[in-house]
């Protein structure tokens, strides 16, 4: 091959190569800085702060009826993988449904206990912690809050 055809090769070959790095650049952020409107804009409205009524808009999940958890007994939500006690009157205190030992689901409450059907392990409807194995680590409690009837997580 004669030179001014080997050059010729590398002149192309060498600006591909520098353009296939800058639309690499671009694509990885790269270039002016500079977005084009569209972006601009969206960055823009998604930086401000919400609206106080879009904050106040959100629905708050009701998760059980007060009146429909038994005082010294409770309630297990299977589908949320909860329970909800209720040791004392007015008294509702939550927590996972998913049993320590193996990761069944408890099945009932009741005598002041959360019971798992698989191993038999049993756990304090007051705390969660474990009465009976062979369970070894207490359930995880969960933050509800009681309002107008309807417990709901907080």
């Amino acid at each position: 091959m004669n030179d001014s055809i080997r050059t010729a090769r590398r002149t192309v070959l060498t600006a591909g190569a520098a353009a296939l790095a800058g639309g690499a650049l671009t694509a990885c952020g790269g270039g002016d800085g500079a977005k084009p409107e569209s972006e601009a804009g969206s960055a823009a409205s998604s930086s401000s702060p919400p609206s106080p009524t879009a904050a106040t808009a959100a629905p708050v999940k009701a998760l059980a009826k007060a009146a429909d958890v038994p005082v010294g007994g409770g309630t297990v939500l299977k589908e949320e993988k909860l329970v909800i006690t209720q040791p004392t009157a007015g008294n509702y205190r939550c927590f996972s449904a998913v049993c320590t030992h193996t990761g069944c689901l408890v099945n009932k409450v009741e005598n002041g206990s959360i019971d798992c059907p698989c191993h038999g392990s049993k756990f304090k409807d007051t705390d969660g912690a474990v009465e009976k194995g062979p369970a070894t680590r207490a359930l995880a409690e969960k933050k509800i809050k009681v309002t107008d009837g309807t417990i709901s997580l907080a």
